[in-house]
């Protein structure tokens, strides 16, 4: 049996967002202050026994958060009307490539974004396991990398069939 060692960085964020078909009061803009759970894997460690520093894990994980979602709204890129009104009052947008639930917000951290970030890492074989958002104290979405895959094609085709 192979081992292998999680490690968990949490990092807190502020954003907007607005559920496009929601159906109820989320279709409103609104905010949340959230937090993303990043889980990375290894089967060995590092001469110090880390699997790695958790301050590289947050320097790459939060640097990118605090670029792109901190402070800013998360809209779906087929929202056109909130894209426009974003735009006119300048403030910061992240154009989501599906609607910005937590789920999707998890998913997009597991499968697009997450392994670009761990490819600047050298001499570790680390692997993006788990992402949890946190939307309130009481309510988060998880996405493994077992299920990211087949979720992006899954989420992909329903959002082209809706349209």
């Amino acid at each position: 049996m192979t081992m292998r060692i999680e490690l968990t960085r949490r990092i807190k964020f502020c954003a907007g967002h607005r559920l496009m078909n929601h159906g109820g009061k989320c279709e409103n803009l609104h905010g949340h202050n959230y937090v993303a759970e990043i889980t990375v894997t290894s089967s060995k460690t590092d001469e110090v026994g880390r699997v790695i520093d958790f301050s590289v894990i947050k320097n790459l994980f939060k640097g990118w958060i605090d670029e792109h979602w901190d402070h800013g709204f998360l809209i779906y890129d087929r929202d056109a009307p909130v894209i426009e009104a974003l735009t006119k009052i300048r403030s910061r947008i992240y154009l989501m490539p599906y609607n910005p639930t937590a789920e999707n917000m998890a998913l997009h951290l597991i499968a697009d974004i997450g392994p670009k970030l761990l490819d600047q890492i050298a001499g570790y074989e680390l692997k993006l396991t788990r992402v949890r958002i946190w939307e309130t104290d009481e309510s988060c979405a998880e996405v493994t990398a077992e299920q990211a895959a087949d979720m992006t094609e899954a989420w992909l085709q329903s959002s082209t069939a809706h349209h």
